[in-house]
C-alpha cells in the first residue's frame, strides 16, 4: 500500500467534517429521534446508517418516508432546525483530528473541508474548534453558490479542489460516510474512510483504504510529510 500510494503522491487533503473531524452524529441522532418519538417510531440503525453523509433535503426525504411520518420533509426540516442549533455549539472534536490538521497545514499542504453541512450549521458546529478550523485553505459548505447538488454528488469536493488549486486526481479525501465515498470516487479523487464501527465495511469498498481512526493515517503513505 504505502509504495503503491507513494508513487501516486497527493498535493492536497479534503476532509468530510460530521463523524471525521466532528462527532455531530449523536447529536443528529437525538434530534431525529426526539421528532420520531412524538409519532411513536424510533430512529433505529437500519434507518440511521443510511443517512449519515446526505444532504438535509435527502435526509429529510429519506427519513420521513423510512419511518412513514406524517409530516412533509419540509416541516421534519423546520421542527428539527432549533433542535439543532441548541446543541450544534457543544460539538466535540473527534479524537486526532486537530493533531492531524495542525501537522498538515504546519507542512505547507493544501486542506479543506468538504461538508453537507450549510453555512450557518458549520459556524455553529465550529464556534468551540476555530483556532484549527482556521488552519484549512477552503471552507465549502452544502450551500455554497457553486455547489449545485449535495454527496453523493461530486460537487462539493470538486470546488474544494478547485479552491485549493489543484486536479482532482490530485486530491486525497477523508470520509466516514459511504456517500462520502461515492462522491469523491465521482470525483476523480482518492478516498480514505473512517467509518463509524457499527458499518458494514462492505459499503466503503470502493475506498482506496478503510482506517480505524485518523491516527492511523499515514501522510508519508501518501506522499505527504510524515509525522
Amino acid at each position: 500500500m504505502a509504495t503503491e500510494n507513494a508513487s501516486r503522491a497527493v498535493r492536497a487533503v479534503i476532509f468530510d467534517m460530521d463523524g471525521l473531524l466532528l462527532d455531530t452524529e449523536g447529536i443528529y441522532t437525538d434530534v431525529t429521534q426526539t421528532i420520531a418519538s412524538r409519532f411513536g417510531k424510533v430512529f433505529g440503525w437500519e434507518v440511521k446508517q443510511h443517512t449519515i453523509g446526505r444532504g438535509a433535503r435527502e435526509l429529510a426525504e429519506y427519513v420521513v418516508e423510512a419511518l412513514t411520518l406524517p409530516i412533509t420533509a419540509d416541516e421534519f426540516l423546520a421542527e428539527r432546525e432549533p433542535l439543532l442549533c441548541a446543541q450544534f455549539a457543544a460539538a466535540p472534536a473527534k479524537p486526532h483530528a486537530a493533531a492531524l490538521v495542525r501537522h498538515l497545514a504546519a507542512h505547507g499542504v493544501p486542506i479543506a473541508v468538504g461538508t453537507s453541512s450549510t453555512r450557518a450549521y458549520f459556524d455553529l458546529k465550529t464556534s468551540r474548534h476555530r483556532e484549527w478550523f482556521a488552519l484549512f485553505d477552503a471552507i465549502v459548505t452544502a450551500d455554497d453558490p457553486e455547489v449545485h447538488a449535495a454527496k453523493p454528488a461530486p460537487d462539493i469536493f470538486l470546488v474544494a479542489a478547485r479552491r485549493l488549486g489543484v486536479a482532482p486526481h490530485e486530491a486525497l479525501v477523508l470520509e466516514d460516510s459511504p456517500f462520502g465515498v461515492m462522491a469523491a470516487r465521482v470525483a476523480g479523487m482518492r478516498v480514505i474512510a473512517v467509518p463509524d464501527p457499527a458499518m458494514d465495511r462492505e459499503r466503503y469498498a470502493s475506498a482506496d483504504a478503510i482506517l480505524d481512526a485518523l491516527d492511523r493515517f499515514d501522510p508519508a503513505a501518501w506522499g505527504l510529510p510524515a509525522r
